[in-house]
């Protein structure tokens, strides 16, 4: 077996912080692909871009260690306009604090980075997190809240709480209102900010928050586990007290397969003894070592007013954003006006709405466009700012009563009184039935009839994107865009099974949860279920590209379009009725697997096919079920993993479907 030449690409400031942006956490550059920096919004347009409306002054920049209230002390950057200090009115503070280094905030980094909220004038604080780059103390990956009963009883809640203070009693001329924001960890430590919330924190944006890794963010879905996110992110932080690249010569599908399960990965990094790998190889199940860094449970009321943000195809961190609106809204009190919840959801990868006009997605394996829509850009201009702006500074201008969606497909917003709709949409079943069939109708004939059957074999897995596939944040790694890729390089194979409608005579809009029913049956005694569902482009469609991409991919067939996965998740069959508990399933019994599929806002075309695709591995984006019920997957034997037969039902004793919540509008076939 051969192992992957690995590096460790060690990253300093901020060249760390745009870089670890970028890199650490998907976000995309601050440049556009031929390298020039994209424009930033017109407050008024949403299409073509427009000059800079934003003249924001200089920034004069400080360095401090705060102290914490039991004596760690934090590297924090302090950014103010030029002459603030002294004179002028007083302005208030708009604070990040993450793991991923801050050196490199800089009054140009910042105008690059922000130009909306650089432009109108606040106090920008940023900060090194306990543990990482130049601050004191120890690092724990999502450190959970704990009890504060003593000056060491300390989490980032109370972090975020000493900072606040420190900074009200220390920096001349603010005005003692503070904001937070910050993507994907920093969104988690956003969120922080709203929990036992400073009285001055008067607006938080978590975007992208890390809020449950093991029910649905970075390292588990539903129980299946993330292996070469896991591998790679751990390593990043837990090796090395700044960012360290994984960057991986072999080919990641390889490389797994080649030593068998999690375990022998990590022995060849070396990287078993790092705290967060331990915990995967010798706590798999949801225990609650994973439940105490769970942000949900917390989450009783919204302290402060809340801007959530994210995107249906981001590759990390979806699940957090819907999660934690939906906690914080459920428990809104309509006499506090002040406390609400906001969503924005856009058709955005990991942090996508963060940088550039917005108007497509994709890389080297597709492309679709959204009409000259320039989401990112719209969203900056019309609900980031505008939300900071009201909060902390008392401006009109943030108008959003709940929720704001990009609908693709359509390629318009939408505005909701809450996510997911409860007016205006239905659910329907779309039923998996014989001869690759997706139905609106409900199965006719016998009772045990199969939908399709395929032999799921360990030693062939699917990949969940192009091979080669690289480290996750390697050079030319396309894991930022993946979920974009056009999924006909895998939907030929005999190892999964696809439904289709027939070609739509209308436009049908789904909007809302969708979620997987599934009856279906294995030889084995474990099995992980993927469920896709798919939006079917007509092979003349001018609304994506797609390169050439061999003989195999391109044979006649139905599947002649581009084949944009539109939602899609995992379950791991063990976890099919507790989380805590797994047990096997008993070989040859038809099982119920239900589970949410997520968010989704977006129309099939006239003209397009629904297809919904079922298979049975995801590699290596999720390790492989050994389809033989072992205790631990992470050290499964190689003689566990064993070729097994899938059977999925369609018949009215067992009818599975998709849930999909369809406009009323919609004329389904």
């Amino acid at each position: 077996m051969r192992v992957g030449t690995l590096r460790l690409c060690l990253c300093m400031g901020l060249a760390a912080m745009v870089a670890a942006a970028s890199i650490a956490w998907g976000l995309p550059p601050a440049s556009t692909a031929d390298g020039t920096t994209p424009p930033p919004p017109s407050a008024q347009a949403q299409s073509a871009p427009a000059p800079n409306p934003y003249r924001g002054p200089m920034y004069v920049r400080s360095e401090v260690l705060i102290p914490m209230r039991d004596g760690v002390k934090l590297h924090t950057v302090i950014l103010r306009p030029l002459g603030s200090e002294h004179s002028g009115p007083a302005l208030p503070f708009l604070m990040e604090r993450t793991p991923y280094g801050v050196n490199g905030y800089t009054s140009a980094a910042l105008a690059r980075m922000k130009p909306e909220l650089a432009g109108s004038g606040y106090i920008f604080v940023f900060q090194d997190i306990r543990g990482r780059y130049q601050s004191g103390g120890q690092f724990v990956m999502n450190r959970p809240i704990v009890a504060h009963n003593t000056p060491q009883d300390v989490d980032e809640t109370t972090d975020t709480n000493d900072t606040i203070n420190w900074l009200l009693q220390n920096v001349p001329n603010n005005d003692g209102r503070v904001g937070v924001l910050g993507i994907s960890y920093p969104g988690f430590l956003a969120m922080m900010a709203g929990l036992d919330a400073n009285p001055a924190v008067k607006a938080i944006s978590p975007q992208a928050p890390m809020t449950d890794t093991w029910m649905g963010d970075d390292f588990f879905h539903n129980g299946a586990f993330r292996e070469s996110y896991g591998f790679d992110y751990v390593q990043e932080m837990e090796a090395q007290k700044t960012n360290g690249v994984v960057n991986s010569d072999q080919d990641q599908f390889t490389f797994f397969l080649d030593h068998v399960n999690f375990a022998g990965a990590a022995r060849a990094a070396g990287m078993s003894h790092l705290p967060t790998a331990q915990m995967f190889l010798t706590q798999p199940t949801y225990t609650p070592f994973w439940q105490a860094m769970a942000v949900q449970p917390h989450l009783l009321r919204p302290e402060v007013p809340t801007l959530e943000v994210g995107g249906y195809w981001d590759q990390e961190d979806m699940w957090g954003t819907q999660a934690e609106y939906a906690a914080l809204r459920a428990h809104e009190l309509p006499d506090q006006p002040l406390h609400r919840v906001f969503l924005v959801l856009g058709p955005w990868n990991h942090g996508g709405w963060a940088f550039g006009p917005g108007d497509k997605l994709g890389g080297k394996f597709g492309t679709f466009s959204f009409a000259g829509q320039n989401t990112g850009a719209y969203y900056r201009a019309h609900f980031e700012a505008p939300f900071f702006e009201f909060y902390l500074k008392g401006r009109p201008g943030f108008d959003l009563q709940d929720t704001a969606s990009f609908r693709t497909g359509e390629n318009q917003w939408h505005r909701y009184a809450i996510w997911p709709p409860q007016s205006g949409y239905h659910s329907v079943r779309a039923y998996l039935e014989p001869q690759n069939t997706l139905s609106f109708a409900a199965p006719q004939g016998p009772q045990n009839l199969k939908a399709a059957t395929y032999l799921a074999d360990p030693a062939n897995p699917i990949p969940y994107r192009h091979r080669p596939i690289q480290s996750t944040y390697g050079q030319g790694s396309t894991w930022r865009t993946w979920l974009a890729e056009d999924q006909r390089f895998v939907s030929a194979r005999s190892d999964l099974a696809n439904f289709e409608t027939p070609v739509l005579r209308s436009d049908v809009t789904v909007t809302g949860d969708v979620a997987a029913d599934l009856y279906a049956a294995t030889t084995g005694t474990d099995a992980d279920w993927i469920v896709k569902l798919i939006d079917v482009y007509p092979v003349n469609a001018t609304e994506v590209s797609s390169p050439e991409m061999g003989a195999a991919s391109t044979a006649p067939g139905a599947h002649g379009g581009y084949e944009l996965m539109v939602a899609e998740e995992i379950l791991r069959g063990r976890y099919r009725k507790s989380f805590t508990h797994p047990e096997p399933v008993k070989p040859g019994q038809v099982v119920e697997y239900r589970w949410s599929l997520h968010g989704v806002d977006h129309t099939f075309l006239k003209g397009h096919r629904m297809m919904v695709e079922v298979q049975s591995s995801w590699f290596p984006l999720y390790d492989r079920n050994p389809q033989t019920y072992v205790q631990n997957i992470m050290t499964a034997p190689a003689s566990a993993y064993q070729t097994e037969t899938i059977s999925v039902y369609g018949s009215p004793k067992y009818p599975s479907h998709l849930n999909l919540p369809v406009s009323a509008e919609s004329m389904l076939p």
